[in-house]
């Protein structure tokens, strides 16, 4: 799917939340869509967003980044430096999806897979607890990091 198309998706899903997607908002989103795999904080996203909008402050991109999050349009996520970051939630994912963070180097790769289904249907079945959604971070050190040793 295209950013267009993506861009689209978005306004709908604003749209259907009682949003409207302002010019101040689909900066935000637009930088976003550029950089979908990275795991950018409110900070790194108002600095690009600064390139393209100059007027656009601070606050703007923090309150757009939070909307975003209750809607469900990205997950809002953290590592092990304590900084939130923003992760757009893939098209169609039912649950979060799951990372590897490289405690050497710092590197964070995504799995798409989803690899707690079952576990998840034990929970529903043992403690009767219905899940809504889970995370998992994978802590370890990197094929790249493990070659340099």
């Amino acid at each position: 799917m295209d950013t267009s198309a993506k861009l689209a998706k978005i306004r709908k899903q604003l749209h259907d939340g009682g949003y409207k997607l302002t010019p101040q908002r689909e900066s935000t989103v637009l930088v976003l869509l550029e950089n979908d795999k990275d795991h950018l904080s409110a900070e790194e996203i108002y600095m690009l967003v600064k390139q393209k909008s100059p007027e656009i402050g601070l606050a703007t991109v923090y309150r757009t980044v939070e909307m975003l999050t209750e809607l469900k349009v990205v997950d809002k996520i953290s590592f092990n430096d304590g900084v939130a970051r923003y992760d757009l939630r893939k098209e169609g994912a039912k649950h979060f999806h799951h990372h590897l963070l490289c405690l050497e180097c710092g590197s964070i790769q995504e799995v798409e897979e989803d690899l707690l289904l079952e576990v998840e249907k034990t929970v529903e079945s043992q403690f009767k607890f219905k899940v809504s959604d889970h995370r998992l971070t994978f802590h370890g050190v990197c094929k790249e990091c493990q070659n340099k040793a």
